[in-house]
């Protein structure tokens, strides 16, 4: 932190100081006038210092040790850029991750404060991964350029975790298909039914949006899931929605819609391994509470 420095002219410091304190009625001995004066008002300059030197301990309490910026240049270890590559993508806030991902704010708008901006509008980084290109609108830092970036990074992490579900037996990737579920559906306003169709060996085929509705409701058909399971010669599913609300305990209709959907597929010889409710931060399992 740069040093302080007191620019106030000394006269006119000397002029807010105040009059000298009356003596007190009783003293042992009294100086000459002048010697009193010039006292009184060395002690009351060492008071207003004493004052300011309070007044900036305390504004500069819980701050760095450290100014961020020297000269209007960051530091080297302040760089967020920088203290990936030394220390890993770890030791990053939110924030310091979406300067990373922007790069650059637009002339006449700092990038820090424009990843704020950003994190304020959606709450969290979750959340920003269900935003589409008009949920940006009225940003400001934000243009074309940098919407179409901030959904294509999203649509990044997306894909690789479908990629990561392929080729490998969802049965024993439980927490794979959760992650994954929660990233595509659990910061969703509305409720979305989404359907994954696996080969005998339980490798992903397609993932799937069956049905959308409202912030509490949502109407699911089990004959279409029935007949696109029948088109791509799937042999078994899983099958999930959230709930907006954050919680994860099921309704009744709930119960209602797999007990219907695992006897439809029954009929076909497709087994449904389980359906999932997606919270915020939970995630409901049909089958691991043993079925409706």
């Amino acid at each position: 932190m740069a040093d302080y420095a007191c620019t106030m002219d000394p006269a006119a410091l000397e002029a807010t100081l105040p009059e000298p304190a009356a003596p007190y009625a009783i003293a042992p001995a009294q100086a000459s006038p002048g010697a009193c004066a010039a006292a009184d008002k060395t002690a009351a300059v060492n008071s207003v210092c004493a004052r300011v030197s309070s007044a900036e301990a305390t504004a500069n309490a819980g701050t760095p040790t450290h100014e961020p910026l020297l000269r209007g240049k960051w530091l080297k270890n302040d760089m967020p850029r920088e203290r990936l590559i030394e220390e890993g993508p770890g030791v990053l806030s939110d924030t310091e991750m979406i300067v990373l991902v922007l790069g650059s704010g637009l002339p006449g708008h700092d990038v820090f404060n424009v990843a704020r901006s950003l994190l304020d509008r959606f709450g969290s980084l979750r959340a920003m991964l269900d935003a589409t290109y008009s949920d940006f609108d009225g940003l400001r830092g934000i243009g074309p350029a940098k919407k179409s970036q901030l959904l294509a990074i999203m649509e990044m992490a997306r894909r690789s975790l479908v990629d990561k579900m392929r080729g490998r037996s969802l049965m024993n990737s439980p927490e794979a298909v959760q992650e994954y579920l929660r990233l595509r559906i659990g910061g969703k306003t509305q409720e979305v039914f989404v359907s994954l169709f696996l080969d005998a060996r339980h490798r992903l085929i397609r993932c799937e949006e069956s049905a959308r509705g409202t912030l509490t409701r949502m109407a699911v058909y089990p004959r279409e899931i029935v007949r696109r399971a029948l088109t791509l010669n799937a042999a078994s599913l899983i099958v999930a929605h959230n709930h907006p609300s954050g919680a994860v305990q099921p309704s009744a209709s709930d119960c209602r819609l797999t007990h219907t959907l695992r006897e439809a597929l029954a009929l076909i010889d497709v087994q449904l391994i389980d359906h999932l409710v997606i919270g915020t931060d939970n995630t409901y399992s049909f089958a691991r509470a043993g079925w409706p």
